[in-house]
Order: structure tokens, then C-alpha cells, then sequence
């Protein structure tokens, strides 16, 4: 890591972490230094250059962001309806990044139904709809999915911890990852948003071909009815997370057919909708 002369931060060596400079109280004296911390910038999401979203996040991973917020968006429905694909760096008097997409004809219809009209910070998956109806849309049955031993939810809870560099570094990031049973953790994502660390993953899985439904979602974070919507977007059967849900996820969880596990931690986790598909 290295700050220049005047004070500003320099991208450090793992994308999405950068050098900031600090003074740390250590005993009785305050000492110089550098701490890397989480990068966070303004992502314009764009079709066929009209702006659709903004939101905040981390600039790592971004055509997988790009294509799992589309899809939870509702603005395609696969991945290759997004005919070509650019991250551009905006420069002064904005800082950002633009995601710019073209659209396949057939979908530009789908972007009047999904307008969003302010930005969304990192910590929000529904900020800008203009709706109550838009927010808390039906949510999408998912299929019944494999049955998993309890075993198996720590396992997948715990294999995050060693997968997550960016966080290691930063300590500020939230991580989604995929796990399957015979294959352990297939991918995970990470961001200062914790919605946009889950549409990372849906987008990669939805790159890759590789199918929500046959395996375990798992977060770093508490669960909120935005992550359940885009699990069952996903057609995710299982969703766990390290943390305790909220009525409102625990309620859109039930109406999907998730099986919602939190507060997963070494010493065991709870199961609030749909335990069939756990074996104890």
C-alpha cells in the first residue's frame, strides 16, 4: 500500500481496496499510518445508453453485478439478452463507474415496467422503485431442490470466511457465495452492499450456467426481504445467512417455498420456513 504526498488514496493490490491514511491511537500516543479500507463508488447501471439505477458499491465483479441485477430487475430474463457489455470510469466532477449494456429488442419493453427514479445507497436493494406494488411484487415459487444434511449448512457458512480476501483486508465488505454438496463452495461475490454481493453471484451463476436450484446460498449478513426476492429470483431453494432475519423475509420466504436458515454459526443455526429440505 502507499498514499501520496498529499493525502489522497491509491488503489491497493486486491481490487476493491484502497490505502487510506489514518492516525491510530496505540497505548498512550497516536501513531501515522495507512489502513486499507473498502472502495465504494456510484455504478450507473444503463441500457442502450439510458440510465436506469444508480447505485453504491464495490467496483469489483462488475458484469456479473451488471447481468444479476438485470435479472432480478426483471429486465431480462437470461443473460444473453445483454448483447454486449461496458464498465467506463466517469471522471470529474462525478467519481463513478457506468455499466453500460445493450439490450436484446425484445426486453426494452421490460425496462418501463421497472423504473427507478433515485440512487440507491449500499445498504438498500429497493431505494428508487416508485411503488409500494413494485417493492413487494409477488415473489417467484421456487423448485423443491436437494435435501442437505445439517452438517452441511455449517460447512457452507464456514467456508466463506477463508474465501473472502477482500474482507480479510478491509473488514467492511458483505460476501454471498454458492454451495453445493458435492462440489463444496462454487463462487463467491463480495461488496459494501450486501444486496449487490447477492446480485454478483446471481449474475456469475447465470454466466456460467450453473443453476441456482441445485445447491445452498449462503451470506454474510442479516436477511431482509429484498435478499429472499432475489433468492427466489434465483430460484435459490435454500437460503442461510450468519445473521437473524426480518419478519418481513421470514413472511416473503414462506410465500416462495425457501427454506430460510440464520443465525448460522459454529455452534449450530435456525431454521424459520420450509425445514424439509434440511436432514438432521
Amino acid at each position: 500500500m502507499r498514499i501520496e504526498t498529499d493525502g489522497t488514496m491509491v488503489t491497493d493490490t486486491i481490487d476493491g481496496a484502497l490505502a487510506a491514511r489514518r492516525l491510530a491511537w496505540r497505548g498512550a500516543a497516536l501513531e501515522d499510518g495507512s489502513r486499507s479500507v473498502a472502495e465504494e463508488l456510484p455504478l450507473v447501471l444503463s441500457f442502450n445508453r439510458i440510465s436506469h439505477a444508480v447505485m453504491l458499491g464495490s467496483p469489483i465483479d462488475l458484469e456479473d453485478f451488471a447481468v444479476g441485477f438485470s435479472l432480478a430487475d426483471g429486465v431480462i430474463e437470461r443473460a444473453e439478452q445483454i448483447l454486449s457489455f461496458e464498465a467506463v470510469r466517469l471522471g470529474d466532477p462525478v467519481r463513478g463507474i457506468e455499466l453500460r449494456m445493450t439490450l436484446s429488442p425484445d426486453r426494452l419493453d421490460a425496462l418501463d415496467g421497472r423504473r427507478r427514479f433515485i440512487a440507491g445507497p449500499s445498504g438498500c436493494g429497493l431505494c428508487g422503485l416508485d411503488s409500494l406494488e413494485a417493492a413487494l411484487r409477488p415473489v417467484r415459487q421456487v423448485a423443491p431442490g436437494p435435501i442437505h444434511a445439517a452438517s452441511t449448512i455449517a460447512a457452507a457458512v464456514g467456508s466463506l470466511r477463508e474465501a473472502q480476501a477482500l474482507n480479510r483486508q478491509t473488514r467492511a465488505v458483505h460476501a454471498a457465495g454458492f454451495w453445493r454438496d458435492a462440489d463444496g463452495l462454487v463462487l463467491l461475490r463480495e461488496d459494501v452492499g450486501r444486496h449487490n454481493a447477492l446480485d454478483k453471484l446471481h449474475g456469475g451463476l447465470a454466466r456460467r450456467g450453473i443453476a441456482a436450484a441445485s445447491g445452498i446460498v449462503v451470506m454474510t449478513s442479516r436477511v431482509s426481504v429484498e435478499l429472499v426476492q432475489k433468492a427466489a429470483t434465483m430460484g435459490a431453494p435454500v437460503l442461510a445467512a450468519i445473521s437473524a432475519p426480518t419478519s418481513l423475509a421470514i413472511a416473503t420466504a414462506q410465500e416462495a417455498g425457501i427454506t430460510l436458515v440464520a443465525i448460522a454459526r459454529d455452534d449450530g443455526f435456525e431454521i424459520f420456513t420450509h425445514p424439509d429440505r434440511i436432514a438432521a
